[in-house]
């Protein structure tokens, strides 16, 4: 009687504390999870397309619309007007990040010939973009860059796409522009539209004309020492994604192809900026 009298109040003492190293265990784990799911990306950008992209690496990121004047300055060539658009992108929202953050801007431009085309005012002016570029092939010039807020410190990525539109009749220009679809896209158009597909074929980076070209994401984001969450791929994903086989992911992740420029930190002298495409 005493044997199990001390065995059932030592089994209801183990109860106790078993208890209390669970509750201890689970307040460590919640306050573990909270230091460990730390937000680390900004992205400067209210794009859902640029969005749905920097979801594949599975990054802790949240969003801040940037407003800047998108006017191209006297002589300035394609390549230079996106990276000093997407570098004022991320420095306009500056004082909404947190001090552990890597703050992305991005902009994107559809060059023909010497013609940045931006934005159509109207459905007519819709429609003559899409007539000039039909038929023929324009790049697509985007401009990254990642702004650490810890250092200032500043790199940038360019990536150009040659893009050969189809020759798609007056009657598809005239639809596509009622969806209202082609009113707020540079040049007027969407690659991944469904219906209007005004492209013929892509031998570039599909998702550089969406608006955010992953594998220079990757690359960069890399070279900052942040890598996508639980090893994921990122190429592999982007491609399930948008239904293409990128010939030119692996040669962009390698380093061969060199776009990539790290800045001094904000503050400091700064050397003109490298050419580079990819």
């Amino acid at each position: 009687m005493i044997y199990g009298f001390a065995r059932g109040k030592s089994v209801s003492i183990f109860h106790f504390y078993y208890s209390f190293l669970i509750k201890v265990i689970k307040i460590d784990c919640v306050r573990i999870l909270h230091v460990t799911d730390n937000t680390i990306i900004l992205l400067a950008s209210n794009s859902p397309r640029r969005r749905q992209l920097l979801a594949l690496g599975n990054w802790k990121f949240t969003v801040a619309v940037s407003e800047v004047d998108e006017t191209q300055q006297a002589n300035e060539t394609p390549r230079d007007y996106v990276l000093r658009l997407a570098r004022a992108k991320a420095m306009a929202v500056v004082e909404k990040a947190q001090p552990g953050n890597i703050i992305i801007g991005s902009d994107t431009a559809v060059v023909d010939g010497n013609s940045i085309l931006g934005k159509p005012k109207d459905g007519e002016d819709a429609a003559r973009m899409l007539k000039q570029l039909r038929g023929h092939t324009h790049q697509v010039y985007t401009g990254v860059a990642f702004y650490r807020v810890n250092d200032g410190k500043i790199l940038t990525e360019l990536c150009v796409t040659d893009v050969p539109m189809r020759a798609y009749s007056d009657a598809e220009i005239s639809a596509y522009v009622k969806t209202g679809d082609p009113l707020d896209k540079a040049g007027a158009y969407a690659i991944q539209h469904p219906d209007f597909q005004p492209v013929e074929y892509m031998r570039g980076c599909y998702a550089s004309v969406m608006g955010l070209p992953m594998c220079h994401v990757v690359r960069a984001l890399r070279s900052l020492d942040v890598h996508p969450e639980r090893a994921v791929d990122v190429p592999m994903y982007c491609q399930n994604l948008l239904n293409y086989e990128c010939p030119v992911s692996s040669a962009i992740l390698r380093g061969e192809v060199p776009s990539s420029l790290t800045l001094p930190p904000v503050g400091e002298e700064r050397s003109p900026l490298p050419s580079g495409e990819g």
